[in-house]
């Protein structure tokens, strides 16, 4: 059953001369405009096309990749605003409009913002900068230490919002965050703690054991680069630490005490150093 708003595979039915028409099953015959047509496109071939409805409220279809489909979070750029709400580039011909009451602040033209792809309750595709609206905020099947897909969505006083898997709402703390953060910013990511209500908190480093391995692995690996001494040590600045090994104090001195205890460091006043 072909579907609005996502990529299908579709077979060519008949050939126009502006084009082919595709089976859309349930949907009726939907033109794929000549402009898209591959080259030695013939009946009976099937085509991988998106639908969606052109400015007059057609379906149509396109060989072209918008930026996201429907159920999708993408980084979109505002290209006009109007009385009816803010429009949005996502690749395809017609801008995709997010209503004011699906705006989480009003948005500028110009600007980009994390939206939702969603079908409104008239087949029409829109996007929704309010986020929780759309995507669940309690993650209870994920697990500590868990690597996740981050897109950083939205900025509070406690620290960001990001979108976990395309799918998921979390938290990246301001304690978490060692380095300047961006809207739209993809990056790997780790589930910190399900909170008892099953809200995620996310850091941007490993967590656990897997953290200080890493780190340890490191940390002997560039004294071993710099003839066995290195001159950050616990008393070291998080800015420091994170310019070189790009992770916390925190891990740092846990990996450090690590090192220490399985003898293969010694932590003087002013230096590390590696022992034979």
């Amino acid at each position: 059953m072909a579907q609005v708003g996502r990529i299908n595979k579709l077979k060519i039915v008949k050939a126009v001369e502006f084009g082919v028409y595709l089976d859309g099953g349930n949907l009726g015959e939907i033109l794929l405009p000549k402009r898209y047509m591959p080259d030695n496109a013939e009946i009976g071939q099937s085509l991988e096309v998106f639908i969606y409805l052109d400015s007059q409220d057609r379906l149509v279809a396109t060989t072209d990749q918008p930026l996201a489909s429907i159920g999708e979070v993408a980084f979109l750029k505002v290209t006009q605003v109007n009385k009816t709400g803010a429009f949005l580039d996502w690749g395809m011909p017609k801008d995709l409009l997010a209503p004011y009451t699906e705006q989480r602040v009003p948005m500028e033209e110009g600007r980009s913002y994390c939206v939702y792809i969603y079908e409104d309750n008239t087949g029409r595709m829109a996007a929704s900068s309010k986020l929780s609206l759309h995507l669940s905020e309690e993650g209870r099947n994920f697990k500590r230490g868990q690597e996740v897909a981050l897109l950083v969505a939205s900025r509070s006083d406690l620290g960001y919002s990001a979108v976990v898997n395309g799918t998921y709402l979390g938290l990246i703390h301001n304690s978490e965050i060692l380095q300047p953060l961006r809207m739209g910013q993809k990056l790997k990511g780790y589930i910190k703690e399900v909170r008892p209500d099953g809200k995620l908190n996310l850091s941007i480093n490993k967590q656990g054991h897997a953290a200080v391995d890493d780190l340890s692995s490191k940390i002997l690996a560039h004294l071993a680069e710099n003839n066995g001494v290195s001159n950050l040590t616990d008393k070291s600045t998080p800015e420091a630490i994170f310019a070189v090994y790009r992770d916390s104090k925190a891990n740092y001195k846990r990996s450090i005490g690590r090192l220490l205890k399985l003898k293969k460091i010694a932590i003087e006043p002013s230096q590390i150093r590696l022992l034979e």
